[in-house]
């Protein structure tokens, strides 16, 4: 039986949430594996004083990138067996070493001091994590991490603290996501809809799940998965397909009587808003959507189709008829007990201006275009 101080103790998914957060505002963190201690801040929201001051305290701190960061800064390396790479920074180096090799809107106009040393000891959970942790947070996904020696005492640095592999562990499951509010909403799809709200219970995004009409929970629903697109949906923008996505789903589910929309809030395939528009800037340089995400320092695809499947089984659909042309949300479904009885291509919302980035996204993510 759990005592009162246990209860008022933060759970691990609590301890995540809040190393996502404090790193997200510049805050630094404490990781832990095996008796080895790293204290870990992410560059992009990283000020120069703090940055002083933890050197000061912990001295020397390497730079983590992702190995795609990391190719398109040092080409001359070729291909990168690990996901991550680790830098020394020389002796000259100082702040504005980290950041000008951290964002890439940078690169043109002002190169990093050298030579780059790759610190080619074992990557541990402590360098895996803090990768995923400023992801997670949607920052440019560059680490500053200060090794703590046996001896130091931080006691009075109250840092959020995880235990590395504990935590990857857990990063592992999908959220469990949980129904918090639900209403009527006419639609001009049709006049019977219905919005439910779904929460992360440890503080994570919300993700949304539009009924239309009355599905049968008995037989394979009309479904739609769709990713946040704020310049899509929102603006109308000709750069993708998202907004006639939207439209066309919707549409069609207001024609057959029945359908569910399930809207997650993973901007920019899971890099967020900020990252998409730096990727955008980088598109405008002549790269397309896959080359840009790698030279910020993302994969091509961050986004978590599992939550997705999730709501479905929440709201009692266990089979589906499947509006996308994505193969990859077939396979999680499949992988999360939905069963996907058939899938309907939506092609739409092809224009001049996004003919390349539909080509990107059949040659380089298997969409069927």
């Amino acid at each position: 039986m759990p005592t009162t101080s246990d209860c008022l103790l933060p759970t691990l998914a609590e301890r995540l949430a809040r190393a996502r957060s404090d790193l997200a505002m510049g805050l630094p963190c404490l990781l832990t594996h095996q008796g080895n201690r790293a204290v870990i801040i992410a560059v992009e929201p990283l000020s120069q004083a703090r940055f002083e001051a933890l050197q000061q305290r912990l001295g020397t701190p390497e730079l983590i990138l992702t190995a795609q960061r990391a190719q398109a800064i040092m080409p001359a390396v070729g291909d990168i067996d690990d996901p991550l790479v680790r830098l020394h920074p020389p002796a000259s180096a100082g702040f504005e070493w980290f950041k000008d090799l951290s964002d890439p809107q940078l690169d043109a106009d002002r190169r990093p001091a050298g030579p780059l040393h790759m610190i080619r000891s074992l990557q541990t959970p402590l360098h895996g994590l803090s990768i995923k942790l400023v992801k997670l947070a949607e920052l440019l996904p560059a680490v500053a991490i200060f090794t703590v020696e046996d001896d130091a005492n931080l006691d009075d640095l109250p840092f959020a603290t995880l235990v590395a592999d504990q935590a990857l562990e857990a990063l592992l499951i999908p959220p469990a996501l949980a129904q918090v509010s639900a209403a009527a909403l006419p639609l001009e799809a049709h006049d019977l809809g219905r919005l439910q709200i779904f929460r992360d219970p440890d503080g994570g995004k919300e993700h949304y799940a539009i009924e239309i009409g009355t599905p049968d929970r008995n037989q394979p629903v009309l479904a739609r998965v769709h990713s946040a697109c704020f310049t899509g949906d929102v603006l109308g923008s000709l750069k993708c397909d998202c907004g006639p996505q939207l439209r066309a789903a919707l549409a069609r589910m207001g024609q057959e009587g029945s359908g569910v929309l399930l809207y997650l809030n993973q901007e920019g395939r899971g890099i967020g808003l900020a990252n998409k528009m730096r990727a955008y800037a980088l598109q405008a340089q002549g790269l397309d959507t896959v080359e840009a995400n790698h030279r910020i320092g993302y994969d091509d695809d961050e986004r978590d189709f599992r939550v997705a499947a999730g709501m479905l089984r929440a709201l009692g659909f266990s089979a589906i008829r499947l509006l996308t042309n994505n193969p990859a949300k077939v396979q999680t479904f499949h992988d999360g007990d939905v069963a996907v009885v058939e899938q309907l291509p939506l092609r739409v919302g092809r224009n001049m201006h996004n003919q390349d980035y539909l080509s990107v996204k059949a040659l380089k993510s298997g969409h069927s275009l």
